[in-house]
């Protein structure tokens, strides 16, 4: 079944709502959880509610150029949470934000965001974008996971495996998450939000942090032939690191490009590239998450605790 044009207005008017966060105080932010089938808070949620959190105490002519994460504890998909931003250093070219996410009490998740205003004359390169399809060519993610429900048995994961995202996304060589093979560590994907943006570049930011985290921790399970579908896989991010480089538009096909340069002691690091469709690098990532295989009963247990 096709997603109407009203049914993808409310679900990206539902993101943009949930990025924009309730302002308890000039200091002080709360944002709502959302639940797209994981066990716990959706790490991207998390990204870019903290950083709509940092910008609103900076001044708009300094954009956001990098953020550094750590997921420290996981987040209650029932509970809200809140965001206290520490207002580390105003100078004249750069502004350095501290922020804290807090849930029943406990710091889930901190965030340092630097912000600088823009400057002339400075040098510039950048790393020329993959050759790859059209996105037009391709086929969305969700029409794939469409095709793929009725293989999947239980209906717990069968509603997260067919649930409709704000963000489109559409894989340059998709692998089947349930008979997944071993192949190398770099993918591709287009992505951009299903409806048009408004024009707030702080929106735009924090949506493509919360995109950001969308399957990058995928590159590390490729050369192992595993998949996020199996049962006996416990994969969660421990850090994500963001640099923003050139403007873009999250309405606008992003090109992402993907690879995993390493993994060891149940740790995989990936990296990722964004690009806009005209070749622009407009921003760079990089993650490590933990990525274990466990007994499945042993699993079982620990989540019925």
């Amino acid at each position: 079944m096709s997603l109407t044009t009203a049914h993808a207005d409310r679900i990206v008017k539902d993101l943009v709502t949930l990025l924009r966060l309730e302002q308890l105080d000039a200091d002080r932010f709360r944002g709502a959880t959302e639940d797209i089938g994981t066990r716990n808070v959706f790490g991207g949620q998390v990204l870019g509610q903290a950083l709509m959190a940092a910008i609103r105490t900076v001044d708009a002519s300094r954009p956001v150029h990098s953020l550094h994460a750590y997921f420290l504890l996981a987040g209650d998909k029932r509970e809200a949470i809140d965001y206290v931003v520490d207002r580390v250093r105003d100078g004249r070219s750069f502004a350095t934000r501290r922020v804290s996410a807090i849930q029943k009490g406990r710091t889930i998740f901190t965030m340092m965001a630097s912000f600088q205003a823009g400057e002339t004359g400075a040098f510039e390169h950048q790393h020329t974008m993959p050759d790859v399809p059209a996105p037009e060519t391709l086929v969305s993610d969700a029409a794939l996971r469409r095709a793929m429900v009725t293989r999947v048995p239980d209906l717990a994961a069968r509603a997260k495996f067919d649930a409709e995202r704000p963000i489109e996304y559409r894989t340059v060589d998709p692998t089947d998450p349930l008979e997944p093979e071993p192949r190398p560590d770099d993918y591709r994907l287009w992505m951009r939000s299903l409806t048009a943006l408004p024009d707030d570049h702080a929106l735009h930011c924090a949506m493509l942090a919360y995109a950001s985290d969308h399957g990058l921790l995928r590159a590390a399970l490729l050369p192992h032939g595993l998949s996020f579908m199996q049962p006996d896989l416990v994969a969660a991010s421990l850090d994500h690191a963001m640099w923003f480089h050139r403007d873009f538009r999250m309405d606008d096909w992003l090109l992402y490009s993907i690879d995993s340069p390493n993994g060891v002691d149940s740790r995989g690091l990936c990296r990722g590239e964004i690009y806009s469709r005209d070749g622009r690098l407009v921003a760079s990532v990089a993650q490590e998450g933990v990525v274990r295989l466990i007994d499945p009963e042993t699993l079982s247990r620990a989540r019925k605790k």
